[in-house]
């Protein structure tokens, strides 16, 4: 997970040991190399943080205070780059080097981009303060890069701001956060190629193959379930989530598949439907889509399909579910 962590909890004026013990985590987990967190550490590491800065805008301060110097080499490698379409082609491509993420990457007719950030086998809700320090950091990027004051195109969170906040996340995206079942900010073509000011190529070429060896190395090591996961969350939505389909994205037949999570103790089904449940819980508490939406972003046929497979999995209806949530 290095980040340059160790630099950044100290321009916050936070001591990193009393994050890492109330985060369950080792004191020296910050200086090991090649010691990458699971989601579930991650979450926990960031949930600790944020206990201990206590800021409402939380998620601002922590990526106004990144500098250069705080950048690990997948971000510094961003930052070497022509422009913002380039560095966020070299994060797609690295990311998991940073945290357990991937992210989705779309250019529409007009030349704007859409980047989504998404979780690897997030088994539990991502925090809201880390969905919009991710999207806040392509800003700060940007800007940084730059020198430039760049704007958001258009940013959605899945849970927007609280009103009294919703001015100031405004004016450091520069437009208003919508409503969204995920996260995702939107840049300009125009801003997509504004040069950046730290271009360095000659350190890209130093960086480049470390990082190559490095994400090697770290496809190796994520188990099969972990990585079945993983291409679940973007092959629900498109209603193609075979085990076909998915032993395709992960380059290996349908057997080999099949045997490497029996291995683990699963099953390919068991993983669809408890990524299914896992997401289908983070709309239903967050999000006010309805039922059909959710079933349409999961992958069912119909809202009917959903709702039968919901209570087999929780013994709840979706509706039921999202009232509790409401209570608790």
């Amino acid at each position: 997970m290095n980040i340059g962590w160790q630099a950044l909890l100290s321009d916050l004026g936070v001591h990193s040991g009393h994050v890492l013990r109330k985060a369950g985590l080792p004191d020296d987990i910050l200086s090991r190399d090649n010691h990458g967190l699971t989601t579930a550490e991650y979450f926990r590491f960031w949930g600790a943080l944020e206990d201990e800065v206590h800021d409402p805008l939380f998620a601002l301060r922590v990526v106004e205070t990144v500098s250069a110097e705080s950048f690990d080499p997948p971000l510094f490698a961003a930052l070497c780059s022509a422009n913002l379409l380039q560095a966020v082609q070299r994060l797609a491509k690295y990311k998991q080097l940073v945290a357990p993420m991937s992210l989705d990457v779309e250019v529409d007719e007009a030349g704007a981009m859409t980047i989504s950030p998404r979780w690897l086998s997030a088994a539990s809700e991502v925090p809201d303060s880390l969905q919009v320090a991710e999207l806040a950091f392509f800003l700060k990027l940007a800007r940084l890069a730059t020198r430039e004051p760049v704007r958001a195109l258009r940013v959605c969170l899945p849970t927007t701001p609280p009103r009294a906040y919703a001015q100031q996340y405004e004016k450091y995206f520069g437009t208003t956060v919508r409503g969204s079942a995920g996260p995702s900010i939107a840049f300009s073509a125009t801003d997509l190629r504004r040069p950046f000011l730290t271009l360095n190529e000659g350190m890209w070429r130093v960086f480049e193959p470390d990082l190559r060896r490095r994400l090697n190395e770290l496809d190796a090591t994520a188990t099969t379930s972990e990585r079945v996961r993983a291409v679940l969350l973007e092959l629900l939505p498109a209603s193609s989530a075979t085990i076909e389909r998915t032993a395709e994205r992960l380059g290996m037949s349908k057997r080999t598949l099949q045997r490497r999570l029996e291995d683990e103790g699963h099953s390919f089904r068991s993983l669809v439907n408890g990524t299914r449940e896992n997401l289908a819980r983070h709309y239903l508490n967050n999000t006010s889509m309805s039922g059909g939406e959710i079933a349409f972003l999961l992958g069912f046929e119909d809202p009917n399909s959903f709702y039968r497979a919901f209570h087999e999995w929780t013994g709840q209806t979706p509706d039921s579910a999202r009232i509790q949530s409401s209570l608790n």
